[in-house]
């Protein structure tokens, strides 16, 4: 990647980042009375796992979710959230067993179930690939206060990139939001987090 690539990059992860930043923060200070309405963090949504399979909001309920997004040309963000997140569940050990991982693309041109399904597999069997069409894509994004725009590389139809936020949505067994945690965390300091967020709900 050139340095001016970089540049762009790290600038649109920052904005994005601080809007969601900002959303989260709305969202705990909706318990205030002295707030006013804050927008709240997922709602509904219909999607497709890697097998073609229908999957909703309520699909995981009973679970917690650590949900990622992203997309599988993605040259380094994605591959090392899902190489940390995989490596998080072998160190939660049985504790992963109330976790279910969920990466859902920002680009379902590219991103068919059969393509995310075994994109997913490469890092843990235990993390689900989701997509869907463009409108469902932009539907859930929207829900989880998500930034993403294509970056063109080029005049070819695939000659892009997606520009995303990168950072992992924690939501309790409840479906609701329990905190967001940094994807670039070396995989100790994840696993501490989420150790931190489940313990905090008990």
């Amino acid at each position: 990647m050139t340095k001016p690539r970089r540049q762009i990059v790290a600038v649109f992860a920052a904005l994005a980042c601080t809007i969601l930043a900002g959303a989260f923060t709305a969202y705990r200070l909706s318990a205030d009375p002295t707030v006013a309405a804050a927008p709240s963090v997922g709602g509904p949504f219909s999607l497709v796992d890697g097998t073609n399979k229908p999957v909703t909001e309520r699909t995981y309920r009973g679970k917690w979710e650590m949900i990622y997004f992203g997309y599988t040309f993605c040259p380094d963000a994605c591959p090392t959230a899902l190489n940390t997140i995989a490596e998080t569940l072998q160190r939660l050990g049985p504790l992963a067993d109330e976790i279910q991982p969920l990466f859902i693309t920002v680009d379902p041109k590219r991103d068919t179930p059969d393509v995310v399904g075994s994109y997913v597999r490469n890092f843990d069997p235990r993390i689900v690939g989701l997509t869907g069409s463009t409108a469902d894509i932009a539907t859930v994004a929207k829900e989880f206060h998500i930034a993403y725009a294509i970056h063109r590389t080029g005049d070819g139809p695939d000659d892009y990139l997606m520009d995303h936020s990168s950072v992992i949505i924690v939501m309790d067994p409840d479906g609701r939001f329990a905190g967001v945690v940094a994807a670039d965390l070396p995989p100790e300091r994840m696993t501490a987090k989420i150790r931190q967020l489940l313990a905090a709900s008990s």
